[in-house]
């Protein structure tokens, strides 16, 4: 083999090697890493156990208030609710002492009527009082005179009685009414009616709509 025939044979195996190790640098396996030590590991496994039980607790547990938090908040309802009892407080014996007032004020109202309508109605007969007064003083008086005096007396009571609403009921001849009537006795008698007042033994008195008392009559049949 010549001398140029060994440098071809030279570079072409150079060639060969040269694209041969790009080959073996990709069939290479990578290096190992340094192995954990067991402490270390086990301290990371422990670490790694805590922090997701941490975790777990966050999730399930509801997030409490603080405790200065919860102590002004019921410092502040405290506060509160004393203020609305001392406003009720205030409210309630105002409202008493209003009404003590108020029935006080008409206590005295009531007795002041009381008296005022008294002292009307002792006025009103007076006149009448005075009268039988003057008809005693008289040193000689006849019965005819008595008679009339006694008349001129009843009548001005009459007139009194009406001044106050007061009318007479109970005449002979009217219906008996219970509700008006006191019967004391039944008689017999062709020329009444059934169930008619035969005779007013005492006559009865109406304020208005109220029977002040009742006639005592005799009714008939």
């Amino acid at each position: 083999m010549s001398k140029k025939d060994t440098e071809k044979e030279t570079a072409k195996k150079a060639e060969e090697t040269a694209g041969q190790k790009p080959e073996k640098a990709a069939d290479q396996k990578p290096e190992k890493k340094a192995e954990e030590k067991p402490e270390q590991k086990a301290e990371a496994e422990k670490e790694q156990k805590t922090k997701k039980k941490a975790e777990q607790t966050a999730e399930t547990e509801p997030e409490q208030s603080p405790p200065e938090k919860e102590e002004d908040d019921l410092r502040g309802q405290l506060e509160k609710t004393s203020a609305q009892l001392a406003a009720q407080k205030d409210l309630f014996l105002r409202t008493a002492a209003e009404y003590d007032n108020y029935r006080k004020r008409t206590d005295r109202e009531k007795t002041s009527l009381y008296a005022d309508t008294i002292a009307e109605a002792v006025a009103k007969f007076l006149p009448v009082y005075d009268n039988l007064q003057r008809a005693l003083a008289q040193p000689d008086c006849s019965l005819e005179d008595l008679r009339k005096g006694v008349e001129m007396v009843e009548k001005q009571m009459g007139e009194t009685l009406e001044k106050f609403g007061v009318s007479a009921v109970g005449e002979t001849g009217d219906p008996f009414d219970p509700a008006v009537h006191n019967a004391v006795s039944h008689v017999e008698d062709e020329n009444l009616g059934e169930n008619v007042v035969a005779a007013v033994l005492q006559k009865g008195y109406r304020l208005g709509g109220r029977i002040i008392r009742h006639a005592m009559v005799q009714v008939a049949n």
